[in-house]
């Protein structure tokens, strides 16, 4: 029996096509290392959102009804939250991932590159022990506490900011306006120790994280150059001095002969305002009057709606007025960074009032149109210069007589006459202004440098220097603690002087392209008109944190930021 034995030859040729296909299979199969970086960094954004934002609209619910309130247990529970959103953000595995992301250069797209760039920034000054974190953000909580809850007392009677500012505004007692001035200050006893105590633990954080202190951490970390920002303030310095001398004495001139003394006599409590940010009313103009009768909130819908921005929603879920306890800081918040925006204020009938008002609606149009599809990292300004600028455009409406005469319906004879004194009125706010910013920018500087030297002195030296008001004799108190942004707002009170550089450089462009004339000023020619508010909704706000802040005002007006638009507008003017 033969058994027949059959060989197979393989076909060389299809072996071969077969290897390739099944090669070409494991290729397409496999994961190359860019895939995988980008699939690891959805995967912890996924992740990230789901744990972090029922968390932050629960935080903002509670510090808004606090601030509303003065109610303790929730300056308690926002304390609570605050700490359960800073362990998502010291979580060490988690930073040590974005930092393995970031270092690979393998995230291409420009927008998730931003992404990455924002979560590293919230989570990089978080990397501290967890005990130390929660320390700072609970003497954090307590000194705002113990701030927005303080009432200054008279004579044994509660008054409140608005009552200060009215009488420093309107008396001719000079007795009267030391004893308010000196009440408004009594908080900085108060709450110095504590915020001295605040601002050494917050550098000691910075430090064990590689930087000199929080100040530089805090501006770095919110994508800014100290260097950058201190040439701006150098040479906006040197701009606004020389003409700053001379309204000063126009000014000191005004004030002396109001008060029947030599100007040397002359205090803090003379210029007005608790501060001197605010310049006083040195021309024979009172813009009160146009206030006194009118429904500001509903005057505030109507303009706003009319250039297409309608807040009507936030304005009515907002709380606008004065209430026991309530926080006398306005400021306005997006609680879930889906254009949930609320503002807080203590609207009157006054133009100060109605600046705030503006300045808080400009800022929540801002907010509220932000691109709802944005991720929860870009859902918000590139900087609060940003946001600020706007609110800042906004804000000085109400001083402007062709604003006034249209939205208030003051006959056209009345602010004609006017028009002049009000634009000399304007260029002194602004100008005082930028000194006072001088006096924070600095001060806040040398806190977290050197928060052991002597601060009280530190504080009337440069009040001095760059407002160039006396200090009063004999004084040593902590007035420097009685600026609440020093505890709301740490590190970030020269981002207001950079918001009057970008509000100069839009105006600037909203005159030249959307208005088409480059002679009067964005008053009556923005009233009822949408195109206005089209321009903001698509070029300013709906991009969020997308861009950077140069590229996104560069994306906007065509120029990154430049101070030459603000010396045009205000410095230059005879």
């Amino acid at each position: 029996m033969h058994v027949m034995i059959l060989k197979f030859k393989p076909n060389l040729h299809n072996v071969s096509a077969a290897m390739i296909l099944f090669l070409l299979f494991l290729s397409a199969c496999a994961e190359t290392e860019t895939e995988k970086i980008n699939r690891e960094f959805n995967e912890f954004v996924k992740e990230y959102e789901q744990k972090v934002t029922p968390l932050y609209q629960k935080y903002n619910e509670a510090a808004y009804k606090a601030a509303v309130s003065g109610d303790e247990e929730q300056y308690k529970l926002a304390t609570e939250y605050k700490i359960m959103l800073s362990k998502i953000h010291s979580n060490k595995e988690s930073f040590k991932k974005l930092k393995y992301i970031k270092s690979s250069k393998l995230i291409s797209d420009p927008v998730l590159v931003r992404e990455l760039d924002e979560l590293y920034n919230l989570f990089l000054p978080n990397q501290i022990e967890e005990g130390k974190l929660v320390e700072i953000i609970t003497l954090e909580n307590e000194v705002k506490r113990k701030f927005n809850t303080f009432r200054p007392e008279i004579d044994g009677k509660i008054v409140s900011v608005n009552k200060i500012e009215e009488v420093l505004r309107s008396s001719t007692n000079e007795e009267e306006l030391k004893k308010y001035w000196e009440a408004s200050k009594k908080v900085g006893s108060l709450v110095n120790e504590d915020l001295i105590k605040l601002v050494k633990k917050r550098n000691e954080a910075a430090r064990e994280l590689g930087f000199s202190n929080y100040y530089e951490m805090a501006l770095k970390t919110n994508g800014q150059d100290p260097e950058e920002i201190e040439n701006i303030f150098n040479d906006l310095d040197m701009l606004t001095r020389g003409p700053y001398m001379q309204l000063k004495e126009e000014i000191d001139a005004f004030l002396a002969k109001k008060f029947k003394i030599d100007t040397e006599e002359l205090m803090p409590w003379h210029y007005q305002n608790r501060f001197f940010q605010k310049a006083p009313l040195i021309y024979n103009i009172n813009f009160d009057k146009f206030y006194k009768n009118i429904k500001s909130v509903d005057v505030v819908k109507d303009y706003f709606k009319g250039i297409g921005l309608d807040i009507d929603d936030v304005l009515n879920n907002s709380d606008l007025y004065p209430k026991e306890r309530k926080s006398q800081l306005a400021y306005t918040t997006d609680i879930d960074r889906k254009g949930t925006v609320r503002i807080l204020a203590n609207v009157n009938h006054s133009m100060s009032s109605m600046t705030t008002l503006l300045y808080e609606s400009g800022f929540a149009a801002y907010l509220k149109y932000i691109d709802k599809d944005l991720p929860f990292a870009l859902h918000k300004p590139p900087q609060f210069a940003a946001n600020d600028a706007v609110a800042t455009l906004f804000s000085s409406f109400s001083s402007n007589m062709g604003w006034i005469e249209k939205m208030l319906n003051v006959p056209k004879n009345k602010t004609d006459k006017l028009k002049d004194i009000s634009l000399k009125q304007l260029r002194l706010e602004k100008f005082v202004f930028a000194r006072w910013a001088q006096v924070m920018y600095r001060f806040e500087q040398e806190l977290y440098n050197n928060p052991d030297q002597d601060l009280n002195t530190l504080w009337w030296d440069l009040v001095e220097r760059y407002q160039l008001v006396n200090r009063p004799p004999d004084r040593n108190a902590p007035d420097w603690a009685t600026k609440t942004h020093l505890i709301t707002m740490p590190c970030s009170y020269h981002n207001y002087m950079l918001g009057e550089l970008i509000a100069s450089q839009i105006h600037f462009y909203v005159k030249q392209n959307i208005l088409k004339d480059d002679g009067s000023a964005c008053d009556t020619k923005c009233i009822d008109n949408p195109d206005v508010g089209k321009y903001m909704i698509e070029n300013l706000f709906k991009p969020g944190a997308k861009y950077g802040l140069n590229q996104w005002l560069k994306n906007a007006t065509g120029e990154t930021l430049s101070p030459d638009f603000y010396t045009n507008q205000y410095i230059k003017v005879n």
